[in-house]
């Protein structure tokens, strides 16, 4: 597997554990499951999808944004430089 191709592998897995985890949620709401074992399980989702959230912003980072950063115009590198901005206040609101 190729270096780059190892983040988006990583994502993958963070994101059908959170699948699973989200299937497990909807299961024990619907069997009116302890609130609190409901919620743990939700905070266990977010921090998978978290994790994958970072990996897929790493390789961006060290592909797409890269290469754009090299090769566009100022204008162009100033809108990537505000997608990853915009990205990264998205990931950060609770």
């Amino acid at each position: 597997m190729n270096k780059i191709d190892e983040p988006k592998k990583q994502a993958s897995i963070a994101l059908k554990k959170a699948q699973t985890h989200i299937n497990k949620i909807l299961k024990m709401v619907d069997n009116d499951d302890y609130c609190i074992d409901v919620m743990t399980q939700i905070s266990a989702a977010n921090g998978l999808l978290r994790s994958a959230s970072e990996k897929i912003l790493k390789n961006h980072m060290r592909t797409c944004f890269k290469t754009g950063m090299e090769k566009q115009s100022e204008q162009k590198k100033e809108k990537l430089i505000k997608e990853v901005l915009d990205v990264l206040s998205l990931n950060n609101k609770k």
